[in-house]
């Protein structure tokens, strides 16, 4: 991940714990996220690689699958977990769900409602999500 991270994500152990991780994501360039600045924390466990870290963002988030206290439904941290995937893996499928949510399993309706029958005002709320994470970096 630090040697070759891919483009718009990074991450890295916080100094005295190397199961806690304090990640970024850039928001893609030609979505309502663009240019925002989001922090996340990776919680990984013993079990790690067998089992998924806890992923939250720490920055405000408004988005279908993101709840309230800043977890994701995202199927690879759940039931679609591989020991495969990396940190890098995670982050840029988390990158890219910015922009392409799945509105069938919302873990924020108010946002996936919005998303599929106001796009306009949901894209505004993000806009805003995307301004407050300037503030927080």
């Amino acid at each position: 991940m630090q040697q070759d991270p891919p483009a718009g994500v990074s991450a890295s152990p916080v100094s005295d714990n190397v199961m806690t991780w304090n990640a970024v994501i850039i928001g893609p360039n030609d979505t309502p996220f663009e240019d925002g600045t989001f922090r996340l924390l990776l919680q990984f466990d013993e079990q790690y690689p067998n089992k998924p870290p806890v992923v939250r963002f720490i920055s405000q988030m408004f988005h279908p699958n993101v709840y309230a206290s800043g977890e994701l439904c995202l199927d690879i941290l759940q039931n679609r977990w591989s020991p495969t995937y990396d940190v890098a893996a995670i982050l840029t499928s988390i990158q890219s769900l910015l922009n392409d949510p799945n509105t069938a399993s919302p873990a924020n309706v108010e946002a996936s409602n919005l998303y599929k029958d106001h796009r306009k005002q949901y894209e505004k709320r993000v806009r805003e999500t995307v301004e407050k994470s300037w503030e927080e970096a």
